[in-house]
């Protein structure tokens, strides 16, 4: 059997098309490669966000050139956001990729390896609408206890620094039922925790002409009996609305924490971005959430160095920074990215002053964040064990897992007890904070879960067999339906 290779860069979107296309191949028949070994079919599901995206695929490609030149019958696919901005001139410059395909039919991609095999030349096929839905797509999801489920893809709004709308195209939202329909087929399956995913969350339903559908929605996964944890991302603070913080609050098995994309604390510099909200907006929102869940987690995305931010404006975004005190935030030094408006706008920032005040902004953050970590000490939290969380912890000693408001946890386990399984809930007092993380040398107890059975069940399973296939359930489905940065900053 012919194996198989996905490299995923960027968002979540893009990680949960990556599930979509590893089921699409498993479906097709190849079977995952092996750590360490070449793949006969290597995938890059690229993004298009950052300015040095470019550079990174160029280089990874030129990095695969000799090992296809030394494995005959091996193929390279380029999918996502870069293929779909940069269409045929990928296999311009890298002749010896196979197949490119973007984002509006990654379900295309076995078909166009088997063309490109069969006709000995590349492929290259990008449409610029939808084709199909990803999530009827099979997929090969990375984790038994923990799922992506995309209530829209897509994105209405017009930021002018942000590539996205142009290449995954305008929102186009899923029924609610089917939504839910997916959400119990993972259940079913052994899921505990779910992320609904979206360009842009709190604005779904403006196709079937719902204002309230996701609020609506937030309160049905409340009624799935099994699902014990809800997340979502990200939404965008133009669209909040207090039925959403309603059903955020009195829906229990929704998780208090908020992913808000802030971008800038200035209002110039908001209107330059096109972001439709202001700062007093946002904080307002801020204030909104905290009153109605006072332990909620908040975190964000900002830009440093967006074209014509004065010191002022700067100085804004630091204010609003300590107001909001995020528990944590993704931050970025502006990039031109050809095609928005952004781009060719006057008063670009020096990149010295760039890097100079985005330094001042990851201080401050760090900073706040570990202030309001170390105001968790003490606390017992309940940690839903996760795999490969922490890069540290078989130095340590620790496992890792996530909090119900997503701050990342290391804990100790006393001898004697039994090893919890990923899936596995424990409950652990927390003993020590950083900016980022957070330590609990105080272990309460552990509860068995069926997302550690699904685990279990997954190690058990032979190696050539797929992973956890669910796209659509065919049968028993309702009738006509989350952890940020990079598109996913609405």
């Amino acid at each position: 059997m012919r194996t198989y290779e996905v490299r995923t860069y960027g968002c979540q979107m893009n990680v949960h098309d990556s599930e979509r296309l590893r089921g699409l191949l498993e479906d097709a028949g190849y079977v995952r490669a092996p750590e360490g070994d070449d793949a006969d079919v290597v995938v890059f599901n690229t993004c298009a966000v950052r300015e040095n995206a470019d550079n990174k695929l160029y280089g990874n490609l030129g990095h695969l050139a000799p090992v296809k030149a030394k494995k005959p019958g091996m193929q390279i696919a380029v999918g996502g956001c870069l293929a779909q901005k940069d269409k045929a001139s990928i296999v311009r410059k890298a002749p010896w990729v196979d197949v490119v395909f973007g984002t509006h039919n990654i379900g295309s991609l076995p078909v166009l390896l088997e063309r490109a095999r069969v006709a000995e030349e590349s492929q290259v096929e990008i449409l610029e609408s939808l084709e199909v839905f990803p999530s009827t797509l099979p997929t090969r999801r990375e984790s038994p206890y923990s799922a992506w489920v995309s209530v829209s893809v897509g994105c209405n709004n017009t930021c002018t620094f942000c590539i996205v709308p142009s290449l995954r195209g305008r929102e186009k939202d899923r029924r609610p039922g089917e939504v839910l329909a997916e959400v119990e087929a993972l259940v079913a399956e052994g899921v505990l925790e779910v992320t609904l995913l979206g360009q842009n969350v709190n604005s779904y339903g403006v196709e079937f002409g719902d204002r309230f559908a996701f609020g609506k929605l937030l309160r049905a996964c409340g009624a799935i009996d099994g699902l014990e944890r809800v997340r979502f991302t990200s939404p965008h603070p133009r669209d909040f609305t207090a039925d959403v913080i309603e059903a955020m609050a009195e829906t229990p098995n929704v998780m208090p924490s908020l992913h808000m994309p802030l971008q800038s604390g200035s209002d110039a510099v908001l209107k330059a971005m096109r972001r439709s909200y202001r700062r007093d907006r946002y904080l307002k929102i801020i204030e909104d959430v905290r009153t109605a869940m006072p332990d909620a987690a908040i975190t964000t995305d900002i830009i440093v160095g967006f074209p014509g931010e004065t010191e002022e404006d700067f100085q804004g975004t630091l204010d609003v920074v300590r107001q909001a005190r995020f528990a944590g935030a993704f931050t970025f030094q502006y990039s031109k990215r050809p095609g928005t408006p952004a781009e060719s706008m006057a008063d670009q920032v020096p990149r010295e002053v760039v890097q100079e005040r985005y330094e001042r902004l990851v201080a401050l953050q760090d900073e706040l964040a570990w202030d309001e970590n170390k105001a968790i000490v003490g606390r017992t939290v309940e940690v839903l064990v996760a795999e490969g969380e922490g890069r540290k912890d078989a130095s340590t000693h620790r496992l890792s897992g996530r909090a119900r408001d997503n701050r990342l946890v290391h804990f100790a386990l006393p001898d004697g007890v039994e090893r919890p399984r990923p899936g596995d809930v424990v409950t652990v007092e927390v003993t020590y904070a950083a900016p980022h993380h957070l330590n609990a040398d105080v272990f309460g107890a552990v509860r068995r879960t069926r997302a550690g059975d699904a685990w279990e069940r997954a190690q058990d399973a032979p190696a050539a067999a797929p992973g956890v296939m669910l796209g659509m359930p065919s049968v028993g489905a309702k009738p006509f339906e989350p952890a940020a940065g990079g598109c996913q900053a609405g």
